[in-house]
């Protein structure tokens, strides 16, 4: 994909909410809404500190990346006026990161997009990061 020009690029750098889909080990799918910054070449969701019904590393999108690293996100606009309706879908692996390069990169690029992390610190914090395998679309507008 040439991400420079394609729309898709476009798409999931300007919008704020995915849905990222993973397998565990018992082979159910399992879909919840996150935010995330992108790179390029990476998603980056942290798992901040939201009220969570357990730890960290208990939740249920982090065990399914510990046992099957294969995960997506759906990007989308809904809209009442159907001309509008635009996806896209990002395939790829995930790792869950706590330190390093791109550890830094992600929350770097989080903290600058959502401005509620000034007042819900990052740092420390697991993050997940998707490199993108995959960038599948479509809109009602065509190509």
């Amino acid at each position: 994909m040439n991400r420079k020009s394609d729309w898709k690029h476009t798409f999931i750098q300007h919008h704020r909410v995915a849905r990222l889909a993973t397998v565990g080990a018992n082979g159910q799918p399992h879909v919840v809404p996150i935010v995330y910054a992108y790179d390029g070449e990476r998603l980056y969701t942290p798992i901040d500190e939201k009220p969570k019904r357990v730890g960290a590393t208990r939740l249920r999108r982090v065990r399914d990346i510990q046992d099957n690293p294969a995960v997506a996100a759906v990007i989308d606009d809904y809209r009442e006026d159907w001309e509008q309706l635009a996806w896209v879908q990002v395939r790829g692996t995930a790792r869950i990161l706590t330190e390093g390069e791109q550890y830094a990169t992600g929350l770097g690029l989080l903290m600058a997009k959502y401005s509620q992390y000034q007042d819900m610190p990052l740092s420390g914090r697991p993050l997940i990061a998707m490199a993108i395998e995959e960038v599948v679309g479509w809109r009602a507008r065509g190509e």
